[in-house]
């Protein structure tokens, strides 16, 4: 199951779920109120108004974190092109005889690099990609330090293996940031407390005899399109809010290399 489909049934089963408890907590406050009409209120809009405080904040929190690691993903990508560009241009430093070697090296590079970012759904191609990938930054890095120790100046291995230390590096970076999540208690936290809320609101409103179902449904819908939101936002090669759009210049950058 995609996570495009697990997102949409959890907003949908959120939203089906606060509609279900706003008429439970009616229910029983109907019950309540039948049984004591001066008290059945009492104590209950402290607690409404303690649930919504949490809940506010909880959402603002998990939906800033989200929006801020996908613009970091983002941000991300270019640093990965730019350490793969300056790389790339370094190789002139080296002696005459060791740079078709190395372009070649870079190339495949870059195409597995592209090619790993369209497979992030299919696990065991993914996972394939990783280990060439992996494979090919030791061939290039040993490349690299061959041809540098026939350097007679020197300023290849001073200029050119940072540039190279730094391209891997951001392999890491990339790797950490796209399994970086929050708990999946947060998450279920997060929907415990959408429940507990419509709960809340259908008790105090027990005491109206039409049920009004205009806000709950507004409230029930609104919370649910959030939910799914940061759930698309946390996993964005994966949902509808993607990162691939911004890949282009992964393929900008091979369309360079000649």
């Amino acid at each position: 199951m995609t996570l495009t489909s697990i997102a949409t049934l959890s907003a949908v089963g959120l939203f089906a779920g606060m509609l279900m408890l706003f008429e439970a907590g009616r229910y029983v406050g109907r019950n309540r109120l039948m049984r004591d009409p001066d008290g059945a209120s009492m104590g209950a809009g402290p607690a409404e108004a303690a649930v919504f405080s949490v809940l506010g904040l909880l959402l603002a929190f998990t939906f800033s974190g989200a929006a801020s690691k996908f613009e970091v993903r983002r941000h991300l990508i270019t640093e990965e092109v730019s350490a793969i560009g300056t790389a790339y241009l370094r190789i002139d430093l080296l002696p005459g005889a060791a740079r078709p070697e190395m372009r070649q090296l870079f190339q495949r590079y870059l195409d597995d690099r592209i090619e790993n970012y369209r497979q992030r759904e299919d696990v065991a191609a993914a996972q394939a990609l990783k280990s060439e990938v992996e494979a090919l930054q030791a061939q290039i890095w040993a490349t690299a330090v061959s041809a540098c120790q026939k350097d007679a100046s020197g300023n290849a291995a001073k200029i050119l293996l940072p540039a190279l230390n730094e391209m891997i590096d951001i392999t890491t970076k990339r790797a950490m940031a796209s399994e970086n999540h929050p708990p999946r208690v947060i998450f279920l936290l997060l929907a415990a407390l959408n429940l507990v809320s419509s709960l809340l609101v259908g008790y105090v409103t027990c005491a109206t005899r039409i049920r009004n179902w205009i806000p709950i449904v507004v409230l029930a819908a609104t919370m649910s399109l959030t939910f799914y939101v940061i759930l698309d936002l946390e996993f964005p090669r994966q949902g509808m809010i993607r990162v691939d759009t911004s890949d282009h210049v992964l393929i900008d950058l091979r369309k360079t290399f000649r």
